[in-house]
């Protein structure tokens, strides 16, 4: 009898993807039935979309099968809907997620998950020298990039050269052991999620990537760079002993986040609580 490949969970986290998301949904879906000799599920989570979205994703669900959705009304940002996603954990062996834009390809992501044994979460890295690019960003952003990784690595030393690309599975576990300290629900959430995954003390491992720039991005410099610097701060603050001596000020904090269009932070939760599972639609 052939080797089962570990039950495997990919989630993509979608805002107003309706333009791009169907031909990147249609690719996994087939691409990992033919190559992945395990279970097998994609995941879209749907962050307050506007647009159709979620007919797409629909349509590639009867086309392919093998794809759900989770369907939040209200835009909660693109970590809180990972957040969300990351709690269907408890029924796979594997989870991650990939952007809805298409810039890493199945066979890329696959290729991180070839590399979990003995590992406690694999990432994908745009910035190593065998990294493939097909095409890279413009020059403004990569050097927002760099700035921003200067700082990041300023405040946590973890000695990741890409926090944002947007490719990393993890085991179950792992994520378990972690979800309850989730709490950045923006474009930050990659650096909460890595720096727990370190603080905790389990295996991450950084390897080089597939990636195309893609165009059509929702990034802004200004705005989206401001927030980020946001969240760092904050996510530095909340594992220092200040934190608790700041507590009058976090009104202002979540007047900041709503100012500038973002998704506030999530409130602390409780050890050891269980989060309800949410219900995948499709599938």
């Amino acid at each position: 009898m052939p080797e089962t490949d570990p039950r495997l969970l990919l989630l993509i986290p979608a805002y107003n993807e309706e333009a791009r998301i169907g031909p990147v949904l249609l690719a996994y879906s087939r691409y990992f039935k033919e190559h992945y000799r395990g279970p097998f599920l994609l995941v879209v989570v749907l962050n307050g979309c506007r647009d159709g979205t979620i007919h797409v994703v629909r349509q590639a669900a009867a086309t392919c099968g093998g794809i759900g959705w989770l369907d939040f009304p209200a835009p909660i940002g693109k970590g809180g809907a990972l957040i969300e996603g990351l709690k269907l954990a408890p029924g796979t062996d594997l989870i991650g997620y990939v952007d809805a834009d298409g810039a890493t390809p199945p066979s890329a992501f696959h290729d991180l998950v070839k590399q979990m044994p003995g590992n406690d979460c694999v990432i994908g890295s745009r910035w190593m020298p065998e990294s493939k690019l097909g095409e890279e960003q413009p020059w403004k952003r990569r050097l927002a990039s760099r700035i921003f990784h200067a700082i990041v690595e300023g405040f946590f030393w973890m000695g990741i050269q890409d926090t944002q690309c947007g490719a990393k599975v993890m085991r179950r576990e792992a994520v378990q052991a972690i979800h309850n300290d989730l709490r950045t629900a923006d474009l930050a959430f990659d650096i909460n999620l890595l720096y727990c995954l370190k603080r905790a003390g389990f295996r991450v491992r950084e390897v080089p990537t597939e990636w195309t720039d893609q165009i059509g991005s929702k990034i802004t410099l200004g705005r989206s760079s401001l927030t980020m610097f946001l969240s760092i701060v904050r996510l530095r603050l909340v594992y220092s002993p200040f934190y608790r001596m700041l507590a009058p000020l976090r009104p202002i904090e979540q007047w900041l986040y709503v100012k500038l269009g973002a998704p506030p932070s999530l409130p602390p939760r409780a050890a050891g609580k269980t989060e309800p599972i949410p219900r995948v639609e499709g599938g």
